[in-house]
């Protein structure tokens, strides 16, 4: 299995648990609390691995503020290029 790419966070005072996010999330990374919230209801929460950092959850949840997406820093690609020269090249 590949290493996660990103993280989700989720606010469970603003989550209503309707799983929407979890149908929609292509790695499947996401599922329902068993422990109630304040509201008595199930909110989503992150398994804790495979997430691509993709974002899908965010843009189908009906809460705003409900979800927070992090997606893992990558190095820049270039082929016989240093860090530095890439770096500069993206500042010119």
């Amino acid at each position: 299995m590949a290493p996660a790419r990103g993280y989700v966070e989720f606010s469970s005072a603003e989550c209503k648990g309707c799983g929407v996010c979890i149908d929609a999330c292509p790695p499947k990374c996401l599922e329902l609390d068993p422990e109630l919230n304040q509201y008595g209801v199930h909110p989503a929460r992150y398994k804790g691995e495979s997430c691509t950092g993709c974002g899908i959850c965010f843009y189908v949840c009906p809460e705003p503020g409900a979800i927070t997406v992090y997606r893992a820093a990558t190095p820049p690609k270039a082929a016989g290029v240093t860090a530095t020269e890439a770096n500069h090249a993206a500042t010119v």
